[in-house]
């Protein structure tokens, strides 16, 4: 875990790491003894798709198997991790051998490389799941979702949380993780970053309430001003709902910590909300809304992104800033997607068919 110390990979390998570990005990395996169709049937207990028997399943109810792109994850973590230790303790070169694999380079990773037109190999996981080529449309929020959670929700740090979560593109790790002093609620801020009303998401690793955000821009404190990070827009109805909050319950329960979201119960009242407890939150009230499915702060993201795509025209690179995500062309994958009832759709095929 030492080479990915500082980054986001190094808690989510730990828990993939640790779970396989536990597993090898079971199988009365270790790194001197244990072979690549071990680490296949591994893959197979714990949801891959595998042509030969794994034994019992690995992950037994209430927990779910892995899906694809966790199962990528933690073939990307074990190949590490094993390449790693028979490196460094000179054991199981077998294993080692196997997992070294090569592929010949793509047209995109020729592309993404520097100087990709000399490569002839590339690194290959022998672990990992096959990918398609086709991505599937992220799940959406239920039709008439904002206000059917608003009507339900029991607080307004509640009603806080669907507001930011719905106006923004968030993610539920950034929006737990927020200081008061991450707020530039007003137009022309100190900061100089964005003229309007925003917010600015930074990493920390020491929050109290382990929340951490996804992406680690560097950030600053000059003269007790938040500069860069990661920088979102925020909505009129934003600020009113956190004004609400502020003036009602986290006026009446916060502690010094100076984190955004607090505890409104229970022995812990007034220390910071963790990220589980939010997502706990939304599922209950999917529930008592009546809502289809089951209601995860991810949707909120993907529903923002849809819906500004909607009202550009299907514009990525809009989408792309409005949503702060990485790549305007993975936007365009994912979200422009035709409206297959839009009057420009019906009338481009009464063109085709020769119709008025």
């Amino acid at each position: 875990m030492r080479t990915h110390e500082g980054s986001g990979s190094q808690k989510t390998y730990a828990y993939y790491l640790v779970d396989h570990l536990r597993w090898r005990v079971r199988e009365g395996l270790t790194t001197e003894t244990i072979k690549l169709l071990d680490l296949h049937r591994y893959m197979g207990a714990v949801g891959a798709q595998v042509p030969m028997p794994w034994g019992q399943p690995w992950r037994l109810p209430p927990k779910n198997p892995y899906g694809s792109s966790a199962l990528g994850t933690a073939a990307a973590c074990l190949k590490g991790f094993y390449l790693h230790q028979c490196v460094t303790r000179d054991v199981n070169p077998e294993l080692r051998d196997a997992l070294a694999a090569q592929r010949l380079p793509t047209q995109a990773d020729r592309s993404r490389a520097f100087l990709g037109h000399v490569k002839t190999a590339m690194p290959a996981n022998p672990l990992a799941p096959k990918r398609g080529t086709r991505r599937r449309h992220p799940k959406m929020l239920p039709e008439g979702a904002r206000p059917e959670l608003l009507d339900v929700v029991n607080t307004a740090r509640d009603e806080m949380v669907v507001t930011w979560l719905s106006d923004t593109s968030l993610r539920i790790g950034g929006l737990t993780g927020l200081h008061l002093v991450d707020l530039h609620l007003r137009d022309d801020a100190p900061c100089g970053d964005c003229k309007s009303p925003h917010l600015h998401v930074c990493h920390r690793w020491g929050n109290p309430n382990r929340a951490a955000a996804k992406i680690k821009p560097d950030w600053k404190l000059v003269d007790g001003v938040i500069t860069e990070g990661e920088i979102y827009r925020v909505s009129p109805a934003m600020i009113s709902s956190y004004f609400k909050y502020m003036t009602t319950e986290y006026a009446k329960y916060a502690g010094g910590h100076g984190m955004l979201l607090i505890q409104l119960a229970g022995p812990n009242r007034g220390e910071p909300w963790t990220t589980d407890a939010a997502r706990g939150m939304l599922r209950r009230a999917g529930r008592r809304a009546q809502l289809a499915g089951r209601i995860t702060p991810k949707a909120f993201r993907h529903q923002f992104t849809n819906d500004i795509m909607d009202v550009t025209g299907g514009d990525p690179l809009v989408a792309k800033a409005a949503g702060n995500w990485a790549s305007a062309k993975m936007v365009d994958e994912v979200y422009g997607h035709p409206d297959l009832h839009s009057p420009e759709f019906e009338g481009a095929l009464q063109a085709v068919w020769g119709e008025e």
